[in-house]
């Protein structure tokens, strides 16, 4: 069942609906369980549309299977979807910066209410994210350290590659996990792909991950894919390495490769004169799960994360 949660009229004509689709097909009640998925909070982040299309896709082949509520919300930025753009159009605010709201507060914080709202009283929410236009990412839960450890047992479920504790400003104050996490409801982001794009096997990974999440939850009786186990890590076994000129950027690795120390990782070309202004290699071994993309660079851009002492 589909139901606007959250709407506002803008001044420039436009129509700001946030809808939520509810997929149950029993009687509801107190006892069944919910889980909430959750995307499109930043607009250029388009992996977790082909991910929510999935997981009712797979679901409407076998309703027979659902034990418990399963509450899609694909596009918390509607219109920044439609225009590619990572933030709120015309105010150029962050979304994941406004949780979780104030229902006396302006349009947007009143929005940003109505959201978190209907997402309480969920049993698990898994908040879908993708890189930026620049880099790509592997499939991997970012978790605040401050819940990890009552987080980690629903991680290591999702079938992703990597498990990043205390990762970036993803989990952080003012996002939507941190905020529900208080409120109390389990929420974990995964992260995965490129922006404005799609990658279907990393998507179909992370679906996989969810129906183990809720065959162990009791929501799910169907069949399952079993995960594989990922890598964890904290901050300081990542090793950040970024540009230390302006150029382009050519990659002579692979993402998601294990490299050693010492290995060419990219170069960093001047078109104009033909020379090689940098080459960039990694300074440990590990796995290669962040890999520039887009060419163009500048002083201080990420080019890559390789994630170290990998057990």
């Amino acid at each position: 069942m589909i139901k606007t949660i959250a709407s506002l009229e803008l001044p420039v004509g436009e129509h700001l609906a946030i809808r939520r689709n509810r997929i149950c097909y029993q009687k509801e009640t107190g006892a069944l369980g919910r889980i909430a998925l959750v995307s499109g909070t930043h607009g250029d982040e388009l992996e977790g549309q082909y991910i929510c299309y999935e997981v009712a896709r797979r679901i409407g082949e076998h309703p027979e299977c659902l034990t418990g509520i399963v509450d899609i919300y694909p596009a918390l930025n509607p219109l920044g979807i439609d225009l590619a753009n990572r933030t709120l159009p015309t105010t150029g605010m962050d979304m994941n910066r406004m949780f979780p709201g104030s229902k006396d507060g302006n349009a947007m914080e009143q929005i940003a209410a109505a959201v978190v709202d209907d997402l309480v009283g969920a049993d698990l929410c898994i908040d879908i994210h993708a890189s930026d236009i620049f880099v790509q990412e592997i499939p991997q839960v970012r978790l605040s350290e401050e819940f990890a450890q009552r987080m980690l047992p629903f991680a290591k479920l999702m079938n992703v590659d990597m498990i990043w504790m205390n990762a970036t400003a993803t989990v952080h104050e003012a996002t939507l996990a941190h905020s529900l996490n208080l409120l109390g409801v389990p929420t974990m982001v995964v992260e995965l792909g490129q922006g404005n794009s799609i990658n279907m096997v990393y998507g179909n990974q992370v679906v996989d991950g969810i129906f183990n999440v809720m065959h162990e939850m009791g929501l799910w009786t169907g069949e399952t894919v079993p995960t594989q186990l990922p890598a964890i890590s904290s901050d300081g076994k990542v090793e950040f390495i970024r540009s230390e000129t302006e150029g382009i950027f050519l990659a002579r690795s692979q993402h998601n490769h294990f490299v050693c120390v010492g290995e060419l990782i990219g170069e960093v070309v001047d078109p104009m004169t033909g020379e090689v202004r940098s080459r960039i290699t990694a300074g440990k071994d590990g796995l290669l799960f962040t890999l520039r993309n887009y060419p163009v660079v500048y002083e201080g851009d990420l080019l890559a994360r390789i994630l170290t002492d990998i057990d």
